[in-house]
């Protein structure tokens, strides 16, 4: 048995915090000597600290480490849960990291050196394998991604590499993102739930840019076809824009390699109303 100086030493937990859990019934000592007052822990007690270390240092509030010490599969669960609460605070975190580096570029080192060329063509209709579905936000896309090729592959479609995204919402949103990923077939299939072959709409006018490097570019090359439309009076904004990938995470390790093209349906103004 070890007096609670020498538990503190042995553990490298203060004694502060070893009086504090067991003022709290997570960790009382094994034993009291009756004649002096100490407290007194034991080896074994050890294995014990270490849970309730490893728990605090996860996020756990002192309720939660108290039901978790004695019940392992309720541990294991409410440690998946904090796994994943901690996950989704980090991806928050990296997209607002992603946001101040594009402040940094436009308010502290002038504008923007990269120029976006844009070009007007026609886009045929495609026949297409889709899945549709409104996402948390735009970060989400990759799962859907994952989700549409699982089920190419279980059904062994054959399809072309040439896939590409419609967003169907009418202006930006950060979260509930309505997004349909298409890819071209050779043929259509039986239709399977959310797996839907179908033909795209054909789109006589698409204004269309490509964009290098990271994906946080794309900000910038949507302000640039602000700036053209405006310039372009003739034009307006005439449905769904589209997102094609030519080389990104799957096919490219190195992010300022990354080419995205962005395409934006178009009319000459006035059109609808002959």
């Amino acid at each position: 048995m070890f007096r609670i100086g020498e538990f503190s030493k042995l553990t490298q937990v203060s004694i502060r915090m070893l009086r504090y859990y067991d003022e709290k019934g997570l960790l009382k000592p094994a034993e009291i000597d009756p004649w002096t007052g100490y407290r007194m822990y034991s080896v074994e007690q050890i294995p014990i600290l270490n849970k309730i270390i490893y728990l605090r240092d996860s996020g756990f509030n002192v309720a939660e480490i108290a039901t978790a010490l004695g019940n392992d599969n309720f541990m294991k669960e409410q440690l998946d849960k904090k796994y994943l609460e901690i996950e989704k605070n980090i991806q928050a975190e990296q997209i607002k990291l992603q946001k101040i580096e594009i402040a940094k570029k436009e308010l502290l080192y002038g504008k923007n050196e990269m120029h976006y060329n844009l070009s007007i063509k026609s886009i045929p209709s495609y026949q297409v394998l889709s899945l549709r579905r409104v996402i948390p936000n735009y970060y989400a896309e990759s799962e859907l991604w994952k989700e549409l090729a699982g089920f190419a592959d279980r059904e062994c479609i054959d399809f072309s590499c040439d896939t590409f995204s419609i967003y169907h919402d009418e202006s930006y949103k950060e979260r509930d993102v309505d997004v349909e990923l298409c890819v071209p077939v050779k043929k259509a299939g039986k239709s399977c739930g959310e797996f839907v072959f179908r033909h795209t709409e054909p789109v006589p006018m698409m204004a269309c840019t490509m964009v290098y490097g990271e994906f946080s570019n794309i900000a910038e090359a949507y302000i640039n076809f602000a700036k053209w439309i405006e310039e372009n009076s003739q034009y307006k904004m005439s449905g769904p824009d589209r997102q094609i990938v030519h080389r990104g995470p799957w096919n490219e390790e190195n992010p300022q390699k990354y080419l995205t093209e962005i395409q934006i349906p178009i009319e000459k103004s006035g059109e609808n109303n002959l």
